[in-house]
Parts: structure tokens; sequence; C-alpha cells
């Protein structure tokens, strides 16, 4: 599905933080259909992966059996610690509960959406005056958060991952604050099989969250495969038309 790319050599500077460009580790803090379907995509592109739950590694063992030997179940805590880039993707009611300490100076991709009626109401978030990237990165302030995977369906992401250079690539598009962190997500997306496109600052993640142009429909219906390719003009163009 996805070719193995090396990542380039060398290393880039995250808020005084290295962060090496060969990253290989991604860990997931949450299992359920987005993260993982991000682990099938990791192990098919050569990555290993370190899953978790809040329900403990003996519920994971079908997965990673399914993995193979380039995937093990550990901890929320041992998965944040163990990763180069780590996949926040939990309810977010339970945002509070993803470790701090090991993840402080590291790449976190937060797939969370708002939805009321799971999570509970949020006022800074029903008045606008913070996004659900802003929430994971004030309860991970060493951490460098770049809001990712959360605009399509987990079955659209498992299906629509092609190699560079092909010419029905589908995008995804990414926000955050800190350039070098949103380059290691866009090379890490890269590597999984999905050009990117840079919707702003995590202040500007609300481009992509539910009921907005870009949130599932541009992959196609929810529930129904094939997917559709959405370019990164397409992904572009619903990213301007939120309002």
């Amino acid at each position: 599905m996805c070719r193995t790319s090396p990542w380039a050599a060398g290393r880039n500077r995250v808020r005084g933080a290295e962060v090496p460009d060969d990253m290989t580790t991604i860990g997931l803090i949450g299992s359920g259909n987005i993260g993982s379907t991000v682990a099938r995509l990791a192990v098919a592109a050569g990555h290993d992966v370190v899953l978790s739950n809040s329900r403990g590694p003996h519920t994971l063992q079908d997965l990673v059996s399914e993995l193979g030997p380039k995937a093990r179940a550990a901890t929320p805590a041992e998965a944040a610690a163990a990763g180069d880039v780590v996949v926040v993707t939990v309810p977010l009611r339970a945002y509070r509960d993803v470790p701090v300490e090991p993840l402080a100076g590291k790449v976190v991709i937060d797939t969370n959406n708002y939805y009321p009626d799971r999570d509970g109401v949020f006022d800074e978030l029903e008045d606008g005056s913070s996004t659900t990237g802003e929430l994971l990165q004030k309860h991970l302030p060493e951490a460098h958060v770049v809001k990712g995977f959360n605009n399509i369906w987990a079955g659209h992401l498992g299906d629509l991952a092609r190699p560079t250079g092909s010419a029905d690539r589908s995008a995804l598009p990414i926000a955050g604050d800190n350039a070098a962190a949103k380059q290691a997500v866009t090379e890490l997306f890269d590597s999984l099989g999905y050009d990117t496109v840079d919707a702003g600052p995590l202040a500007e993640n609300w481009r992509a969250q539910r009921d907005t142009p870009v949130y599932v429909t541009p992959y196609g219906a929810f529930g129904e495969l094939p997917g559709t390719r959405a370019s990164t003009q397409v992904v572009r163009e619903a990213l301007a038309a939120a309002k």
C-alpha cells in the first residue's frame, strides 16, 4: 500500500530539542479505529509502532499479532516514552489523562474532535476562545502538538494511502505552532501515503473540525468504500471555505 521511505538524514531542531529525521517508532496513545489504522499504515511503511489504550496492553494482543514483529503493546506512558512521534487518539473528554512528562520535547499528533454528547460541554470550545489542539497543547506545555488525522474516517484513511508521486494521492490538513514539528509530521504523513496542507497555527485547527467542509466528505461518504481522492487543492479550498 505504501512505500518504505527512509527519512532524510540529519536532525530538526524543535525549540531547542533535537528531533531525528530518521524517526522510525510511532507511539500511539489510543488504539481505536484511527489509532489502529495509523498503526497499520506505519508498519506497512517500515516504522515500528508501540500501541496503548486505557484498558491495558493485554487487550491489544490480537492487533499486535496482526501487525507482526514491528508492533508491541505497552501502557500509555511507555508508548509516549518510546515514540519518536506520538499520536494521541483518545476521546476529547480523556485528554487530561494523556501522560505529560514522557512527551516533553516530542512531536505529538492530536487527532481529537469535540463531540459534546460524548465529551461533555467545553465552554472554551463553545465560545471559540480555544481549539481542541490548543487544549492538548496547554496540557502538554513542553510538547509540540500538531493537529492531524482528525478530519478523515478511518476506513478512508486506510483505503486512500498512496506512494509518493501517485497521481491519485490524497492530502490531509495539519495545524501547529512549530514549523519544525509540522515538517516532521509532513514527512511522516508522506511515508504513510499522504500529502499535507498546512492549515496554520493550532488556533486555526477549527477549520478541520467536524461539520466543516474538509471534514470526512472530501474523501467520500462516511462508511462507504472505496474512498474518493481529495487532492491538495480540494483540501486547501475546503479549509478556506470553513466559517
